[in-house]
């Protein structure tokens, strides 16, 4: 496997991604990585190096740069969350999506791609991912505790792609009407499948966080593997 930072250059000027790839001459499908409030950070980085493993190009995008680049913080003191909320207030989804379509232009002509391009995303990530898969070509996206869907699920009548989205029935910062809100938009559109994992807390999957399940990250894993091996390939 190699890694590096590379730079996406966007209308809006440049900014850092971390890419990910496995050894060897053969090519196969990107993904784009799509970050939490904590940044291009470890966790991001471990997942992108995991898809690598598994034959994808993974390329994670400094989606922060406009605040502050840079950003790599944990979940595991009060002073970054503050920071991440700080962030996170400041972001503007609408530019992120505008990012990440730069990143999957770059994806799509990596030397190591062959032209598929994914998407998955985590807490903002997640929300991230379902405007990938309203707002972009990319083939299939998917999204991990998303937060604000509602607000935008009126787009999903764009999404030609596929997109799957793990829902945390328990999440902090979903609540039940909001989920609510998720399916009714959202469970007759046949480009999308969401599923539910009842008893769990938002980042359920994030190794080493205070809600990590190993069960729940497990299936919502086997999904995401299935799903993008049936849609990228």
């Amino acid at each position: 496997m190699t890694t590096e930072m590379i730079t996406i250059h966007s209308p809006d000027g440049e900014f850092q991604a971390y890419r990910a790839a496995p050894d060897g001459g053969g090519k196969g499908p990107a993904i784009v990585v799509i970050q939490e409030i904590f940044g291009v950070n470890q966790v991001m980085r471990d997942i992108c190096d995991d898809l690598a493993d598994q034959g994808y190009v993974a390329i994670c995008p400094d989606l922060f740069w406009r605040i502050e680049p840079g950003i790599d913080i944990t979940d595991k003191s009060k002073a970054e969350w503050d920071k991440a909320f700080e962030l996170f207030g400041k972001f503007d989804p609408d530019l992120g999506v505008k990012d990440i379509a730069s990143t999957i232009d770059v994806a799509r002509r990596d030397s190591h791609g062959n032209g598929k391009v994914g998407a998955i995303g985590y807490c903002l990530g997640g929300l991230l991912a379902y405007l990938t898969a309203c707002r972009t070509d990319a083939e299939a996206c998917v999204g991990y505790y998303g937060v604000n869907i509602p607000k935008f699920v009126e787009e999903a009548g764009n999404i030609h792609g596929h997109l799957m989205l793990h829902v945390a029935g328990k999440d902090q910062f979903v609540d039940a009407a909001a989920q609510k809100s998720m399916h009714k938009g959202l469970d007759d559109n046949p480009h999308v499948v969401l599923h539910d994992y009842p008893d769990q807390d938002h980042a359920f999957a994030r190794m080493g966080g205070e809600h990590f399940d190993a069960r729940a990250a497990d299936l919502a894993n086997t999904r995401t593997r299935a799903f993008l091996q049936q849609h990228l390939g």
